[in-house]
């Protein structure tokens, strides 16, 4: 008799014991359950917001359209978030004209670059800069539409050096003559340049 209440008591302890160790790795599963959750939940809230490094990358850009004085039309510089660093003067000015090309007439400022027209690429050498553009960038338009646009690239083209000698091509072509309407070019052309030789 005594030796099963020995028993008993024995398996009664085992029994604590056992529980014990179960209610403590429980509690250990749920604390470390718990804080790992908490700690994650700051990567998630910064993973759900992708534009927030994009908007750490965006840098200011000039892009030049025309504007109706009453008498005559003028350049005038609107400016534009671009995602690449004037650091690196070829992708600033690719973006740039990215936007030139894209930007919508607001009833203040337009563009007279046909629409459709594509950049196919920009290079930055020393003073020059060189933008190569689609075949689109000739067609439509009179000789004040032709000059306008002429002005758009030049000075799109020389936001970041106001004295850049500018080289237009179309599809890898330098281009001489502009238009139906035969607007002659001589390259390069520069700001001041276009100023005393094209009238818009």
């Amino acid at each position: 008799m005594r030796d099963e209440q020995r028993n008993n008591r024995i398996s009664s302890g085992v029994i604590a014991v056992v529980s014990a160790a179960v209610i403590a790795v429980s509690g250990g599963v749920a604390w470390f359950t718990w804080n790992t959750i908490n700690n994650q939940s700051p990567v998630i809230e910064n993973s759900g917001n992708p534009n927030k490094n994009n908007v750490a990358n965006e840098h200011t850009a000039e892009i030049y359209l025309l504007k109706d004085t009453g008498k005559n039309f003028e350049l005038v510089a609107l400016p534009v978030k671009v995602a690449a660093s004037k650091n690196q003067p070829n992708e600033f000015l690719q973006a740039a004209f990215s936007s030139l090309l894209t930007a919508k007439n607001d009833g203040d400022t337009s563009s007279v670059i046909p629409s459709g027209t594509k950049i196919l690429g920009v290079k930055v050498e020393n003073d020059a800069v060189r933008v190569d553009l689609s075949n689109e960038f000739t067609s439509g338009g009179g000789s004040a539409s032709m000059a306008g646009r002429v002005g758009q690239v030049v000075y799109t083209a020389s936001s970041l050096n106001q004295n850049a000698k500018v080289y237009i091509s179309v599809n890898g072509k330098e281009l001489d003559v502009l238009g139906g309407e035969g607007l002659e070019l001589e390259q390069p052309l520069t700001r001041e340049g276009f100023k005393k030789d094209y009238q818009l």
